[in-house]
């Protein structure tokens, strides 16, 4: 596939991934009497993940994260000359899914965009269990390194074929399931800053966490599984 198909299939599927995901929590979760609460967030998310894969996953390798590309990057399964471009997909994706969301969000009477948090990433008095910031960044980074080992395990040419979806997905929902009360779980800087634009103040000065954790813990991934599991590359691999 050309650059353009996968610029444009990333794009869609980190639409998907924010406006399933944090939708979910911005539309679902508090819902009176009918709230999906943090699992169903959490499974929100790692649905978003398993569908896209199957859908775009032969067309882009479905990154949907600037983590997973750098990760992916690292372990030596993507090409640096397409960072920044998957990087720009994914930004773009992300950031149209929350103006989306909060065109229906607004639908509602009484809603306060900024007031809500718009499933805003934070720590201190902006994570939902009034977590430090050192326990956030502690969190994210192993999270997202999980995340990416995971993703590089499931996707080498000698996992069994066809289940890496199914594994990453699964393994995005336990993640959330996690970090949900720490975070409200990034492990994902596209994921962040679209939901940190609109909120501003707090949420843009707390972003950088929301960048720095992922990418570090996506880095060393794929250090890590490239020295535990070698160099055999992927069923993806572009």
């Amino acid at each position: 596939m050309n650059l353009i198909h996968r610029f444009s299939a990333e794009l869609i599927g980190t639409f998907w991934l924010v406006l399933g995901g944090c939708g979910s929590a911005v539309l679902a979760a508090g819902f009176p009497e009918l709230g999906i609460g943090f699992a169903g967030v959490a499974l929100a998310f790692g649905l978003t993940v398993l569908t896209m894969a199957f859908a775009i996953g032969h067309i882009s390798g479905c990154h949907l994260n600037p983590a997973v590309t750098v990760g992916l990057f690292i372990g030596g399964r993507f090409p640096a000359k397409d960072i920044v471009p998957y990087i720009i997909a994914q930004l773009a994706g992300a950031i149209s899914a929350a103006i989306v969301l909060a065109l229906i969000a607004g639908g509602q009477p009484g809603f306060d965009l900024v007031e809500s948090g718009f499933a805003a990433n934070g720590y201190g008095a902006h994570s939902p269990g009034g977590y430090s910031l050192l326990a956030a960044l502690v969190c994210e980074l192993v999270m997202t390194f999980m995340f990416l080992f995971i993703i590089l395990g499931s996707t080498d040419i000698r996992a069994p074929p066809g289940f890496a979806p199914i594994a990453i997905g699964l393994g995005l929902t336990l993640i959330h399931l996690i970090s949900i009360p720490v975070t409200n779980t990034s492990v994902n800087p596209a994921r962040s800053t679209s939901q940190a634009l609109f909120v501003g103040g707090w949420a843009i000065q707390q972003l950088w966490l929301f960048w720095l954790a992922p990418i570090v813990g996506g880095a060393l991934a794929g250090i890590a599984y490239r020295t535990v599991g070698g160099d055999a590359g992927s069923d993806t691999e572009e």
